[in-house]
């Protein structure tokens, strides 16, 4: 569905040099730091900034070659873009229609009141959380084969979030051979939908894992600092020095759960991999 092969872009002060891949039946999440290159990545997918090097293809077709047929199987949500605020809802609609073959009306109609979204009011009245909500009801509207999101429930409310993340499954659901690139810096958003991870940082992939592995095997290792003196390091991905001794990141769990008892062993979650994986110290 989606493969980058060592794609470069170099800015002033900035450098992306990135491969990864999207397969058709999974939802991928792009997790990082602001800055560190997600937004970036997602352009040069989209063929939105001109590569410096590398390969980027979506849908079998390298970037440069992908027509209109093809940018109409996808679901775009990109957080400096969006509609023209002196339109309406109802303004959108023939535009809609004559852009993309298999744009369903009445679904997207239908959903634009599920979230209360007022259809003759202008965008530029709606709040940060509505306008969102609108770029994503239409990025599900069309039969997209593959969506590419970045940050897409930015300014949402929890409950919106959750129906939101409802749909993305239920969009998954329905036909085989779907795929969803997402961005987001909600970690919870990612670990309840997401069936692997890349971490970008300083515009490189530093981290990839499926989320099942994350969540099962990685864990949060905290020891004093005799402790940390006596144990196998050879499993300890990251480590800092904190005020109670050490804290380290690890991707074999089970390995110190049987082996140091004495060792607290915590839980790791998305959040807490970011901060290791980049703040942290590597052995």
């Amino acid at each position: 569905m989606l493969k980058l092969t060592n794609v470069k872009k170099t800015y002033k002060d900035f450098e992306l040099d990135c491969s990864m891949e999207v397969r058709p039946g999974m939802i991928t999440g792009v997790v990082g730091k602001n800055g560190a290159g997600k937004t970036t990545t997602l352009k040069a997918i989209l063929g939105l900034i001109r590569l410096d090097g590398g390969e980027a293809k979506v849908l079998g077709k390298p970037v440069e070659e992908m027509g209109k047929a093809e940018r109409a199987q996808l679901g775009i949500v990109l957080a400096d873009s969006g509609f023209s605020g002196y339109l309406t809802i109802r303004d959108l609609l023939p535009m809609l229609e004559r852009m993309y073959p298999k744009f369903e009306r009445d679904v997207f109609l239908g959903r634009c009141r599920q979230f209360h979204l007022p259809e003759d009011k202008k965008i530029k009245e709606f709040s940060t959380g509505m306008r969102q909500k609108l770029h994503v009801l239409f990025a599900l509207s069309h039969d997209a084969r593959l969506l590419l999101l970045d940050e897409p429930t930015a300014g949402m409310d929890v409950l919106a979030r959750d129906e939101i993340l409802d749909m993305f499954r239920e969009y998954m659901e329905e036909k085989e051979g779907r795929a969803m690139l997402i961005s987001s810096h909600i970690a919870g958003d990612l670990e309840n939908l997401c069936d692997d991870i890349y971490m970008i940082d300083g515009g490189r992939v530093i981290f990839h894992e499926e989320t099942d592995v994350l969540l099962g095997d990685y864990a949060l290792l905290k020891m004093t600092q005799e402790q940390y003196q006596k144990i196998d390091k050879s499993h300890v991905l990251r480590f800092r020095k904190e005020n109670y001794g050490y804290s380290c990141l690890t991707d074999q769990k089970a390995f110190y759960l049987d082996n140091y008892p004495d060792v607290t062993v915590e839980n790791n979650g998305i959040d807490t991999l970011i901060t290791m994986m980049i703040r942290g110290e590597r052995i």
